[in-house]
């Protein structure tokens, strides 16, 4: 009884600590909400941001203006996604979370590891998806019964159920028919341990973190992944072309 009651108290203040670390940029994403909710001010912002695109392949933020930021069910969104980006086990240059992954097609249980080849990189893009990458379909940022966008191409409610997951990403996976495309399991481990939560991107490799991405949508840069991708690439072309002199 008493160590319970220990790992109780020691959970508490771990949860504690986790709040006032996190209330204070909570607060100013908050406050940011509530200012963007005033329509001529997300048009300027936007309208800033739209300038000062760096590149084109980046995808755009965009916000309709029918879109309500400010709301019970956005904030608690906002919170989530803080709170699992401050507890991920996935960090730069460490041993990659080998977490579990539903297969779309046969419902087969696999380990994000899995699927890494050799010492070749492995893509992991989170809730969205790219070419080439092993696409980990996870949570709902906006399901239509939480924090509901009328830019998304579909109404999704949040999953009850590995089923309703299963059902959400085969439509996905009707947008992208090449990729290799696999669920979170329902306990949400994938999503907990890689912070991924809107969406993110990361690049593996014998089974450590060579590239971890920002959180999405802002951070959610192609771009960056793009060009790790090419200096790999050209490393190996420096280590083919060296010659050795005897």
């Amino acid at each position: 009884f008493l160590h319970v009651v220990i790992m109780n108290t020691l959970k508490t203040i771990k949860n504690a600590i986790v709040c006032l670390v996190l209330l204070p940029r909570f607060l100013v994403a908050a406050v940011m909400f509530w200012l963007l909710d005033f329509l001529c001010i997300r048009k300027r912002v936007f309208f800033r941001m739209k300038e000062q695109e760096g590149d084109a392949i980046d995808p755009p933020l965009c916000i309709s203006d029918s879109n309500r930021l400010f709301s019970l069910e956005s904030l608690k969104a906002v919170w989530h996604g803080h709170k699992l980006d401050f507890l991920k086990a996935a960090h730069l240059g460490q041993v990659a979370p080998n977490t579990e992954v539903v297969q779309l097609e046969d419902q087969r249980r696999s380990r994000i590891l899995d699927y890494a080849q050799d010492k070749r990189p492995l893509i992991l893009n989170f809730g969205s998806y790219i070419a080439d990458s092993l696409v980990v379909y996870i949570e709902e940022a906006h399901p239509s019964d939480g924090w509901m966008s009328t830019d998304a191409p579909y109404q999704i409610p949040k999953h009850r159920c590995l089923e309703d997951r299963l059902n959400a990403a085969q439509l996905m996976h009707l947008e992208v028919p090449g990729s290799l495309v696999v669920v979170d399991s329902m306990e949400n481990s994938s999503n907990a341990a890689y912070g991924a939560y809107f969406d993110r991107l990361y690049i593996l490799q014998e089974g450590k973190i060579v590239y971890q991405g920002g959180r999405g949508p802002e951070g959610y840069r192609i771009s960056e992944l793009r060009d790790w991708l090419n200096r790999y690439r050209d490393g190996l072309d420096r280590s083919n072309n060296q010659v050795i002199h005897v």
